[in-house]
């Protein structure tokens, strides 16, 4: 029986850091998209690192990339730069999978 609880607890263990991983992945998704959307902004040095934080903040709001999708589409309309939801949802799906690559890479 303990090698069936062992291997229990090894599988809780790998599925708790399988989600820990992905939550660092979505945020730093957050993050990058952020950064990806104040360039096209055309906001200063400065004020990326800020923007990318109020992202990813909203990103936190409810599950799923909706908020995340809402948050960047609102704020590119307001500067009134042309880009479509085809390319705003491209982005973010370029920046997941390069997120996952940078955790996996660094742990």
């Amino acid at each position: 029986m303990t090698q069936f609880d062992d291997r229990e607890r090894a599988e809780e263990k790998r599925f708790q850091l399988n989600q820990e991983q992905e939550f660092k992945a979505q945020a730093r998704r957050a993050r990058l998209v952020g950064e990806w959307a104040a360039s096209m902004m055309g906001l200063s040095d400065a004020d990326v690192a800020a923007y990318a934080k109020s992202v990813v903040m909203a990103d936190l709001e409810e599950a799923g990339e909706e908020d995340l999708f809402r948050k960047i589409r609102a704020d590119i309309d307001a500067k009134q730069v042309a880009i479509s939801d085809h390319q705003i949802r491209t982005r973010m799906a370029e920046a997941l999978d390069e997120a996952r690559a940078q955790i996996r890479a660094e742990g």
